[in-house]
């Protein structure tokens, strides 16, 4: 596991030195503790830092193929690399290392780009051939490492996390409006956009290639077409299961570090420990944390779980300084992040990183099983359906607006008037100016020349591959918030402490079979994750852990806003400095903390968000000296390049 950063310019660019390198690894410092390495010639400049997994001694990168004429450095693991490096020796090729970071290179002289095909695993690299003098990047086909870029001029400058693209090129922080209207809808930014108007996420699945000052982005996977595997029988479709996902945790077991597992004591990770368990010759390391808020301390479940599993248990129950997590992890995020599911997650990181370098999670069973109650939810409201479309619309043109803001059910009835992809997004997102001003006149202007921020879902349900509504949810939710709020919060929260997390439930051959399954194995009648369910009661877990109401990491966040944060609330939102940026209209949010600390209405999540988001200004941007610091008066055109495809 590592950061990697890098400049590509003009042949004759003297400007790009190992200084200017180092400096970009310097940002990154957290993810890869162990080692710095750097290539730098003729305007190119790779760069990587190391947490050293594999091959401790010989790991090092950047890693060259015989010639030296290409050269890469990567931030990942590939699984299947003792496979790639045997084919590859049988063909003629030599290795001077036992990494996995080397059958890359040799893979590429011999497929090109199409190399990435073969790679099982997480991963984003970046490789430089000489000879055509091209640089290819990629990144895992599900996102579970992060891939940045920014074309600035004739360079293009690229990093794990954005920081140290900053590092370099401070000027290119210019804040990206229709970006942070997405954050304040969904919590999170959607691929490939960023906070930043000139840099550039690579999206999953994707690969960049950059030849002669000219970008081109191209997919080299999707999730393929959903109900096309069609099991003969329960006890069919549970033993391929079951081989499928144990095979899959079984090569994530390799590493040269101590290895354990996030345990939550819900049904995804219970399911990955006990296949560990099975997996293993000695006790498996597992690591949890509760609150003393009983209401949200699950620790319990988490335990009998370890019980059942003989695991070598760490649970360590918090009453954390919220104030000053907060103020630390948003010095460090780069973007807004609206999930407050980041303070456990970190807290577990920074246990877990005690004890062992490398852990398997759960992540990733919710968008592929449907184990969201959103989706149950969903099936329910189709009976409004049977309502004709003129009368919904009519009643939520019409009738709605006069309805009292405070009335209970309101936000109900317009949600289930909607068309059903609609009604969903409505669903999982805030619509923030529906119920109050909570934008300035200003900010809401800016806005028109940008599309709704639930455009980017429709545009993946136009092209999801399946014709349900389940399966349309699931392919919408795998392009968003998996890869952008749950796989970006394991990444930033577990690589801040220098902690990999491997996912086997998104190991990409096991979700192209369970993508393949029909929806009614993943839900049947209102059972969400039915067959995964049936999966786990197979492999042992205790069944008062499976069938429980689903929290997850949960945590008091209702509790801390009205209570330990609550002064912090109050002091950064009505602070003068926060109006002045111009993005909040000060009435707006007035009245939505009255009626939230009087108890009126619970308005936890859109407080959560403006706080993180007025955080990132301060803690991020201005401790850096970033331009970007208030709502720009003119919106530049977006950086994407002309030759980008």
């Amino acid at each position: 596991m590592c950061g990697i950063v890098g400049i590509i310019g003009a042949r004759d660019d003297r400007t790009i030195d190992s200084a200017t390198i180092h400096l970009m690894c310097e940002a990154i410092f957290h993810r890869g503790p162990d080692d710095e390495g750097i290539f730098v010639k003729d305007g190119v400049g790779l760069g990587m830092r190391r947490l050293s997994i594999i091959d401790l001694a010989g790991g090092q990168q950047p890693v060259f193929n015989e010639d030296r004429s290409i050269c890469v450095v990567f931030n990942g693991e590939i699984y299947n690399f003792p496979d790639l490096r045997a084919e590859l020796e049988a063909q003629g090729h030599r290795f001077r290392s036992h990494t996995d970071t080397e059958v890359i290179v040799h893979l590429y002289e011999e497929l090109g780009a199409d190399c990435v095909h073969k790679f099982r695993g997480m991963f984003a690299f970046a490789l430089y051939d000489q000879r055509q003098r091209k640089l290819l990047m990629a990144r895992d086909r599900l996102g579970k490492k992060p891939l940045h870029y920014a074309l600035a001029g004739e360079r293009l400058l690229f990093g794990s996390e954005i920081k140290s693209i900053l590092a370099v090129a401070p000027q290119l922080a210019a804040v990206n409006n229709e970006a942070l209207l997405q954050y304040m809808y969904f919590g999170y930014i959607p691929d490939p956009l960023t906070s930043f108007l000139p840099i550039r996420k690579l999206p999953p699945g994707h690969l960049l290639e950059f030849e002669e000052g000219r970008v081109r982005v191209r997919q080299y996977w999707d999730l393929p077409r959903y109900s096309t595997n069609r099991p003969h029988s329960e006890e069919e479709c549970l033993e391929e299961l079951e081989a499928r996902l144990a095979e899959a945790v079984r090569i994530r077991l390799i590493s040269d570090v101590p290895l354990g597992a996030l345990l939550s004591g819900g049904t995804d990770s219970s399911t990955v420990v006990a296949l560990m368990a099975r997996a293993s010759s000695k006790p498996v390391k597992t690591f949890s944390i509760g609150f003393r808020h009983s209401d949200f301390n699950e620790a319990h479940y988490a335990r009998a779980v370890a019980e059942r599993f003989g695991t070598e248990h760490h649970e360590l129950v918090l009453e954390p300084n919220v104030v000053e997590t907060l103020e630390k992890l948003t010095r460090s995020l780069e973007e807004p992040f609206g999930d407050s599911s980041i303070l456990p997650t970190y807290y577990v990181s920074c246990l877990a990183r005690q004890h062992v370098t490398v852990v398997l999670s759960g992540d990733g069973g919710d968008e592929i099983f449907a184990g969201y109650d959103r989706y149950s939810i969903h099936s329910a409201r189709k009976i409004f359906e049977r309502v004709p479309r003129w009368m919904r619309d009519l009643y939520r043109d019409q009738v709605i607006p006069r309805l009292p803001q405070s009335m209970h059910g309101r936000r109900f009835s317009y949600n289930v008037s909607l068309p059903w992809r609609e009604r969903y997004i409505d669903s999982i997102s805030f619509a923030f100016e529906r119920d109050m001003p909570l934008l300035s006149d200003g900010f809401r202007e800016t806005l028109q020349r940008f599309g709704k921020p639930e455009d980017v879902m429709l545009r993946y349900f136009a092209q999801a591959p399946g014709q349900d509504p389940i399966s349309q949810m699931l392919y919408v939710d795998t392009k968003t918030y998996m890869v952008s709020d749950i796989l970006t919060k394991v990444d930033r929260m577990s690589m801040a402490t220098s902690l990999e997390v491997r996912v086997p439930i998104l190991d990409h051959l096991f979700v192209e079979w369970v993508t393949g399954l029909p929806p009614e194995w993943k839900m049947r009648g209102k059972k969400q994750k039915y067959i995964f369910r049936q999966l786990a009661e197979r492999v042992g877990v205790p069944r008062n852990v499976l069938y429980r109401p689903k929290q997850g990491f949960a945590l008091p966040l209702v509790h801390w806003i009205r209570h330990e944060m609550k002064d912090l609330i109050m002091s950064v939102l009505l602070d003068p400095r926060t109006a002045q940026r111009g993005y909040f209209n000060p009435d707006g949010l007035r009245r939505l903390l009255d009626e939230h600390f009087t108890k009126r209405r619970n308005h936890s999540g859109r407080i959560w968000r403006l706080l993180i988001f007025e955080l990132w200004h301060r803690n991020f941007l201005e401790t850096r000296n970033l331009p970007g610091t208030s709502m720009p008066l003119e919106v530049g055109v977006s950086a994407t390049p002309a030759a980008q495809v």
